[in-house]
């Protein structure tokens, strides 16, 4: 096991300046809720999200791994679909890792929906519930996500929710490999048309933007090789440091997608065991 810093290099570095959140309370945050992030993350193709110079400045995504990280962080070799050289993203696989990609000051880890030893076969399978620019009232998008976690239950999937710490929720079910992901883009687009077929005044799988108006997005892209989803706990670059957190669905009525982050999401671990612990 690779041995990490117990601190970040220039710890008080802001990174959140609306909120005062430094760099050390980044690096805090991570180390808080690695148990359960780096169990979902582990062999899966990791792309970041880094903001060296704090939200408000100009963040990058980055899928190859820095010339510069160290030897012992694990890297997986993900061939590009349509020719050129294959990329080397970084793997989650353990604790110091994470703490390593914090002190670079990547907020977000967004994760493959398959894994390095078999990038051609998910092992999760997800539907993003992403609401209009101007919103919708939470009552509604539960309903939504009530809904949804029915259809996936009806197709003989186990539905998993999680708030984005975005605008919208993310209904997840794991997979057992068997599918491409051709096969699993179908299958939950299938579900995704039924319900806006059911609902077409609130709910559209529409792919163009303007063409969806004021409903609510069934967003199934990310089911595709090559795509990611934010880490369940990974941060979001956003005022408030919000962060991904997975929830039981009898506790939907009580949270909206913002509801966890840096400020309460490890309280809330230490009272509550990870919701998502027996996904897999």
């Amino acid at each position: 096991m690779p041995r990490h810093d117990e601190a970040p290099s220039n710890p008080d570095k802001v990174l959140y300046p609306q909120d005062s959140f430094r760099k050390q309370d980044v690096f805090d945050h991570f180390r808080s809720v690695s148990g359960p992030l780096v169990a979902h993350a582990r062999g899966k193709p990791a792309t970041l999200r880094r903001f060296p110079d704090g939200i408000d400045a100009d963040g990058f995504f980055q899928k190859e791994a820095s010339s510069h990280f160290p030897d012992w962080i694990a890297r997986a070799e993900v061939p590009q679909r349509g020719g050129g050289p294959p990329v080397h993203h970084v793997l989650v696989d353990d604790e110091a890792t994470l703490l390593h990609l914090a002190d670079q000051a990547a907020l977000e880890i967004h994760i493959a929906l398959s894994t390095a030893d078999d990038l051609e076969h998910p092992v999760l399978a997800v539907l993003d519930i992403d609401p209009p620019p101007d919103g919708v009232e939470i009552a509604t998008l539960r309903r939504v996500v009530r809904s949804a976690c029915a259809l996936f239950t009806d197709d003989g999937l186990d539905p998993h929710v999680q708030t984005t710490g975005g605008k919208g929720f993310h209904v997840a079910a794991p997979l057992d490999g068997s599918r491409d992901f051709e096969e699993v883009r179908g299958w939950i687009r299938e579900i995704a048309d039924r319900a806006a077929r059911d609902d077409p005044d609130r709910l559209t799988t529409e792919q163009r933007k303007n063409k969806r108006g004021d409903r609510i997005f069934l967003d199934v892209n990310r089911n595709a090789y090559g795509q990611t989803m934010i880490a369940p706990y990974s941060l979001r670059a956003r005022p408030g440091a919000p962060a991904a957190t997975p929830i039981d669905l009898d506790e939907l009525s009580r949270v909206h997608p913002q509801s966890y982050g840096l400020t309460n999401l490890a309280r809330r671990l230490a009272r509550k065991s990870d919701p998502w612990r027996d996904l897999h």
